[in-house]
């Protein structure tokens, strides 16, 4: 494993605590405040806060959990991860030409991504020549200019990617997309290819939309929520409160996964006085420690014995006039559900048949049903077919398409949602394709483009040369993080709008830029009047964001704005009048409007406070598929064969990051502190191996051959099932295979890696 290809593999001073059993409350301020007055000054800290999520204020930076529809609280409309969003996006720090001349590469790249991103905000563009150790400033007109020349020397627009974060708003996605089709190119890899990818695969197919089909306001009348793969406690802290409301109106939580997580458990409302007073509410009602890629066989067998209740009483178990109406495929679903055991399914999920059997009693008798999920569903080999099975419950109970019922999957990346919607993607439906053709007079086009995975390989065999960035930080969210490091340094220009320093800023083209932007928070005069911009949420309410601070620096650049001048650079003739958008980003909205379905009166409409819904087939209860009906899957779950020393692996966030944004060095609510470089272990399997608590271990995984080493983790004894263990991202993506990837979705498999583990001597 080299250094400076992923942040260096010191180990610090591990202090571990009693692990938490209840999510928030007053450490929750707390540790809010304290990342705040790190970063800037009270003022400028509470003024952002103010308006973090409000109607009239901007959208958070962090996850995509949706608002309220109703009244916000005016005392914190935000969570403990979104004040850290918040804090490193404000911050007073700013980097410098001084900065830069005085940190080479090679001093950047031996700092921990946690070092790099508390730097601060990068306050100009940045240039990095062929050969030079160090970025040197370079003028806006210089460095666009530079990038449009090195896209218009390639052989073909198909040898450039340009890659986009979830940050990235629905203007600027919009503009992104239009101009690389406009240059030739659908090579439009996104974040979304890693993370719910293979939602969006299983939905289409089964439902006919590839977004979840629930509110918030569902969530309340809910009679039964099953949280499948998910930690929403760290990842998506605000929906605590919607489980707080849903269990105070009587709902019964089911909570599926590997890990016994604290924000499935208990929940202390900071905002309420019992909260603070530490009176917490129980959330799960059954808590089940499922192994890793155990779903599949886990609903089956909650399927199987509804079914065989139904025959018993029929009628009374399953809603047979909607699958009778709605559905196709129910014949040969429940023909394929006879042949199944349910001792080999419970083997095969790790849960014993009496408490799949009570998971099914509080099933059985309810019609509004809920079931989210994460990435902990997304990222398997077997994920689309997975994420169906989910629907074929849901399609049994006709829990799909009523109030209190249906799928929801929680997307990561505040916008990541809305990117999709706005044509972030490299397999564009031919409608769309065409609605560009007809509004803006070009030949969009056809062939379809490279998605995360192949974008890598494509760059790794020379098939691709300019990458660009807009947002994120695309080495340390990939898998192999090696093999991705040699690809990019394969390029012959690699360019990354951000904010601030990341790792992939330091594992770079022959040349490489870096264009700073505006945040969130943070004001925007582009075209000499002030803008606001859009997102779109977990359950598609469309919204507009408006930053409210002055910019750390005169020289940053909107989104919008920087699109418009790279394509004015790049394009030598274009139909398209991309000086209108950076005056008014109403002219961007309009073009939306004419372009994307469900965006009619756009910019009347996401001025009203809250915004607005775009149509959802799915939750109306109609199925946009081929026939019209919500399909069956027939699917065989997986059964993982491990050999002698192996163990399956997932990656996870700790409590003090968000995505690859690392916040700090501590997991409170798994009693870590001080400490990333940790592998939590079954204590069985510990001693199985010959390790004692905290030994220090090498993490192998020999996929294809290939030898993959993660070194320097301490062993930590953990409630985790048998066979499996937990450790964190990035740090771990370097095990991370580049050719496990999920069936259809093409998503890295990063929740089962098979690994083996050897002790070191520190």
């Amino acid at each position: 494993m080299n250094n400076d290809a992923e942040s260096p593999d010191e180990l610090h001073n591990l202090h571990q605590k009693n692990i938490k059993t209840e999510a928030v409350g007053l450490p929750a301020i707390v540790s809010s405040f304290r990342h705040i007055l790190a970063e800037t000054n009270l003022p400028r800290g509470l003024k952002a806060l103010a308006h973090v999520n409000q109607k009239q204020g901007f959208d958070c930076p962090s996850c995509a959990w949706p608002d309220p529809d109703d009244e916000r609280s005016r005392i914190a409309e935000y969570c403990e991860n979104g004040a850290k969003a918040v804090a490193e996006e404000i911050t007073t720090k700013k980097l410098t030409p001084e900065f830069f001349a005085a940190s080479s590469i090679a001093d950047l790249a031996a700092l921990s991504d946690y070092e790099l991103g508390k730097k601060g905000r990068i306050a100009q563009p940045m240039f990095l020549p062929k050969g030079a150790t160090h970025y040197q400033p370079i003028s806006w007109e210089q460095a666009f200019q530079h990038i449009g020349d090195r896209l218009n020397e390639l052989p073909s627009p198909d040898n450039a990617i340009f890659y986009t974060s979830g940050r990235t708003s629905n203007e600027a996605a919009f503009l992104y997309q239009l101009f690389t089709r406009a240059y030739g190119t659908n090579n439009l890899p996104d974040c979304s290819n890693m993370c719910h990818e293979s939602s969006g695969v299983a939905l289409i197919e089964s439902l006919g939309i590839g977004k979840g089909s629930v509110t918030l306001e569902d969530l309340y009348v809910s009679e039964v929520i099953m949280i499948m793969g998910q930690n929403p406690g760290t990842n998506a802290p605000r929906m605590l409160s919607a489980l707080q409301k849903a269990k105070q109106n009587g709902a019964t939580i089911i909570a599926v996964n590997p890990l016994p997580e604290t924000g499935l458990m208990a929940f202390n409302n900071p905002q309420q006085i019992k909260g603070i007073l530490g009176l917490a509410t129980p959330l799960s009602d059954l808590y089940l420690p499922i192994k890793l890629n155990g779903d599949m066989a886990f609903l089956q067998a909650i399927e199987l014995l509804l079914s065989l209740e139904e025959e018993q009483n029929p009628g009374s178990v399953f809603d047979i006039e909607f699958i009778k109406n709605k559905t196709n495929g129910y014949q040969q679903f429940m023909e394929h559900l006879r042949q199944q055991s349910l001792p080999d399914l419970s083997r095969a999920c790790g849960i014993s048949i009496q408490d799949i059997g009570k998971a099914a009693d509080m099933i059985k008798g309810k019609k509004k049903i809920i079931v989210c999920w994460a990435m902990g569903l997304t990222q398997h080999t077997n994920a689309v077919d997975t994420i169906k099975e989910v629907v074929n419950l849901l399609l049994l109970k006709g829990s799909i398409g009523k109030p209190g019922a249906g799928t929801c999957p929680v997307r990561g990346h505040s916008n990541v949602q809305g990117d999709r919607t706005m044509g972030i993607w490299e397999t564009p439906p031919p409608a769309f394709l065409d609605a560009l053709r007809k509004r803006f007079n070009f030949e969009p086009p056809q062939k379809h483009g490279f998605d995360v995975v192949h974008s890598i390989r494509a760059m790794h065999e020379g098939r691709a040369s300019v990458f660009f960035a807009m947002g994120g930080n695309f080495l340390s969210a990939t898998p192999d993080t090696t093999y991705t490091a040699e690809a990019l340094r394969k390029c012959r220009l690699t360019v990354h709008v951000s904010t601030k320093l990341n790792r992939s800023h330091l594992i770079h083209g022959e040349e490489a830029i870096i264009l700073p932007c505006l945040a969130r928070s943070d004001k925007d005069l582009s075209g000499g009047q002030e803008q606001f911009v859009s997102c779109e949420n977990s359950m598609g309410v469309v919204q507009s964001s408006k930053g409210v601070l002055k910019p750390i620096s005169d020289d940053l650049l909107s989104e919008p704005d920087i699109i418009c001048r790279l394509a004015k650079a790049t394009l030598k003739s274009s139909p398209i009048d991309w000086d209108r958008y950076t005056k008014d980003y109403d002219a961007i909205r309009d073009d939306i409007e004419k372009v994307i379905p469900g965006f009619d009166q756009y910019n009347q409409r996401v001025r009203q406070p809250g915004g607005f819904y775009l149509p959802n087939s799915a939750r109306e209860g109609r199925f946009t598929t081929p026939d019209q009906k919500a399909q069956f899957n027939v699917a065989r779950y997986m059964e993982i064969q491990l050999g002698k020393g192996e163990l399956m692996m997932m990656t996870i966030r700790s409590h003090d990051q968000f995505n690859t944004t690392i916040y700090g060095f501590d997991d409170r609510y798994r009693g870590i502190y001080n400490e990333r470089r940790v592998i939590f272990l079954n204590p069985e399997d510990m001693q199985e191996q010959g390790l004692k608590e905290r030994d220090s271990v090498d993490i192998y995984n020999h996929h294809g051959g290939v030898e993959r080493i993660a070194r320097k983790f301490l062993a930590i004894s953990y409630a985790i099932p048998r066979s499996c263990a937990a450790t964190y991202y990035p740090e771990t993506n370097v095990l991370v295979p580049i050719d496990t990837v999920a069936e259809k979705s093409n998503t890295p498999v990063s929740k089962l890696v098979i690994i083996t583990i050897k002790r070191t001597n520190i």
